[in-house]
């Protein structure tokens, strides 16, 4: 098909929207073909069928690069208990946070997952994303972890949707394994790594590298695993302390290092000669009030792409809407309304390796948001509403 009379946010490269007013895209089944001025339209694409968009504008789809969608339970008392004084550490160490919902998701059969999960997923679909990452680490035992990467994989065919899937049985340390993390990493993470991938249900390996969960040197163990089983690895680093987790990153020449609040300019330097990408998310620092923000100068003055995402998941970030969470970057850590939008796109399809999506170009995957908006910064500067008018899925409407 043909679409017409639109204005489009090529994002073509990273210092400026790449903006066409009245400029036309010919898709070809699941690409784009080609793309620019009306006026340039070549012969080959007039006679096709014609979408007339009425000047509306014309972005990449949203990319969602980071979530854990698929979890049994919620934990609103603990946020209730947080806003009582309690920190995220201590609810964690007192037997909540990553561990309740361990219990709760271990309960859950895999199709009452997939069925809650779905709900998670039809925000982001209103919302314009078309490609969401999928993290396991709520199960901790191989059955667990197993069925929240089948619930995940099931989620594509039920929802026009695109899933890549990230195991992340370094996510916590266990109640049965209380105090043995080591035997953890040894008895359960890496053996269901390997089933897991045996299996087809991974596209990378993740990690939670903090004070509260796993060190370097184990985290260090499953991404040499992840290396020999040739899949790409991704790490939760800097959260909440320095521990070493943003170099560990780099050293393994990761996809992406989320979190990152407490990353150094070092760091910067690190993940940029690596092309690692910076993942930011800012609903888990908004939901935990932290007060350290992750050094966005640093990334930019190093060249490090920052991608952004919800972190959907019931503790720290129940946040479904890709829409607030650029409107977030922007107020919380000053990001520009450009970098809230490549964060979403063109930056998030990097930190998933996917790199035919995140930009309107000739070749590229045909996944495309319609906005009833004048200007791309509109999506980052409203709070609360959505202005999407169509989403194209791999070039249908």
């Amino acid at each position: 098909m043909l679409l017409t009379n639109a204005r489009i946010v090529t994002l073509e490269d990273d210092k400026s929207y790449g903006m066409i007013d009245a400029g036309a895209i010919a898709l070809d089944g699941q690409k784009i073909a080609w793309v620019g001025s009306a006026k340039d339209i070549p012969d080959t694409y007039r006679t096709e069928p014609v979408h007339d968009l009425a000047g509306r504008l014309v972005t990449p789809a949203l990319i969602d690069c980071h979530t854990h969608v698929v979890f049994g339970g919620n934990r609103a008392t603990e946020f209730e208990l947080r806003l009582n004084g309690a920190s995220y550490e201590e609810v964690a160490r007192a037997g909540g946070g990553i561990v309740s919902t361990v219990k709760a998701t271990r309960a859950a059969a895999e199709d009452a997952l997939l069925q809650d999960a779905l709900t998670r997923v039809d925000a982001l679909i209103a919302e314009g994303v078309t490609l969401i990452e999928v993290k396991s680490g709520y199960g901790l035992d191989q059955d667990t972890e197993l069925k929240m990467l089948r619930a995940a994989r099931q989620i594509a065919q039920a929802r026009p949707i695109d899933v890549r899937t990230s195991y992340l049985g370094a996510h916590a340390v266990p109640p049965e394994y209380q105090d043995r993390p080591d035997a953890y990493i040894d008895d359960v993470c890496i053996p269901t790594l390997r089933a897991a991938h045996a299996e087809g249900l991974v596209d990378a390996v993740d990690g939670f590298c903090e004070g509260i969960a796993f060190d370097t040197a184990q985290i260090k163990r499953v991404f040499d695993v992840a290396v020999d089983l040739d899949l790409p690895v991704k790490l939760h680093a800097e959260q909440l302390s320095n521990i070493g987790g943003t170099q560990l990153a780099a050293q393994y020449k990761a996809l992406s290092a989320d979190h990152v609040e407490y990353a150094t300019d070092a760091d910067a330097r690190a993940l940029a000669a690596s092309g690692t990408v910076a993942t930011v998310l800012p609903g888990a620092f908004y939901t935990l009030r932290e007060t350290q923000a992750p050094p966005i100068q640093s990334f930019r003055d190093h060249g490090v792409p920052m991608a952004l995402a919800t972190d959907c998941n019931p503790g720290s970030s129940p946040l479904t809407s890709p829409l607030l969470t650029m409107n977030m970057a922007c107020t919380l850590f000053r990001m520009t309304p450009l970098e809230a939008l490549l964060g979403m796109t063109a930056h998030a399809a990097k930190a998933l390796g996917m790199s035919d999506q995140g930009r309107i170009t000739t070749g590229a995957r045909a996944d495309l948001c319609v906005w009833d908006a004048d200007h791309p910064a509109e999506l980052a500067y409203r709070i609360g509403f959505n202005p999407l008018h169509k989403r194209i899925f791999g070039g249908a409407l």
